[in-house]
């Protein structure tokens, strides 16, 4: 695998802990701990546009497709829907007075995860609360949803993971899955594995159908691993850590293909918090401390 840096998108003024999906598939949006809110040009580096601010760091950002709505995740408030087009907010509700660590949808639910160990279930057409989601007094700090079996996984810094009803909201399965925070979780395309990674910077999968049985154990970075994403057609996944590193692995077995860094590839000097593959298989965005985002080409 050849890896190459192509693009570099800089303008943030503190780190960049998030990367979202445009509404086109040559668009995307950064945020971070400066507050604003930048869609981006893949094909225009030099030209970020400021689509909204907020006074606090934001961790999570989320497109609400059916709607058009960006979800902002301010920290110590709440969320502002976004409308990008007019560059204007919409609607807000004020959530919480903790960290907002992620933002995921299912259908009319949105599911946001807070600092203080709630996930609070919003209706995105009413803009309201529906639910509140309490298993733990440390923070809930990733989700990921998995449609066939109707369940959502949540990541705790309580080393833990739990599996909640899609439709119900119940608890159905508590995973003591790390030895420290769970920083990311993500299901297989095919939703027959999950895979968890956090602070102590093991990759974790987990097979669904097996009532969540340990299939692997991989001693993946050196730091702790702050997220992590599969690739368009599931044949990859990428792991982004807080040792300034990106790594490549084989989606099916699970083995390292490439580390993309400073020393081999002029990568981040500092943590990558966060990763966003493009619509092209090729091309894989990072976003990190150091308040830059590049772009990597993978033939």
């Amino acid at each position: 695998m050849l890896v190459q840096k192509i693009d570099t998108f800089g303008g943030h003024r503190d780190s960049v802990y998030t990367l979202e999906h445009g509404l086109t598939p040559e668009q995307f949006f950064s945020s971070g701990g400066d507050g604003q809110v930048v869609r981006w040009q893949l094909d225009r580096p030099d030209r970020g546009e400021l689509v909204a601010t907020v006074p606090a760091s934001v961790y999570a950002l989320g497109l609400h497709r059916d709607s058009g709505l960006l979800w902002v995740g301010q920290n110590y408030d709440g969320v502002h829907l976004i409308d990008v087009l007019q560059k204007r907010e919409v609607a807000s509700l004020k959530l919480t007075s903790s960290a907002i660590f992620d933002i995921k949808f299912y259908r009319n639910d949105a599911f946001v995860a807070l600092g203080d160990g709630v996930v609070v279930v919003l209706d995105t057409r009413e803009v309201a609360v529906k639910k509140h989601l309490k298993a733990s007094d440390m923070a809930a700090r990733c989700i990921a949803i998995n449609p066939v079996e109707r369940e959502v996984a949540v990541g705790y810094s309580d080393h833990s993971v739990r599996i909640f009803d899609l439709g119900t909201y119940e608890l159905k399965r508590v995973i003591p899955a790390h030895t420290n925070s769970v920083f990311a979780l993500l299901y297989a395309p095919d939703f027959r594995h999950m895979i968890s990674a956090g602070r102590d910077a093991h990759l974790k999968v987990w097979d669904v159908e097996a009532s969540y049985a340990l299939h692997q154990d991989v001693v993946a970075h050196l730091f702790a691993i702050n997220h992590l994403t599969y690739s368009p057609d599931g044949t990859l996944f990428a792991t982004a850590s807080m040792d300034k590193s990106i790594k490549i692995w084989d989606a099916a077995t699970y083995k390292l293909l490439k580390v993309v860094d400073r020393a081999r590839h002029a990568g981040h000097g500092t943590s990558v918090n966060k990763l966003l593959w493009t619509d092209s298989n090729r091309q894989l965005l990072s976003a990190s401390d150091d308040r830059t985002i590049s772009v990597w080409s993978l033939t």
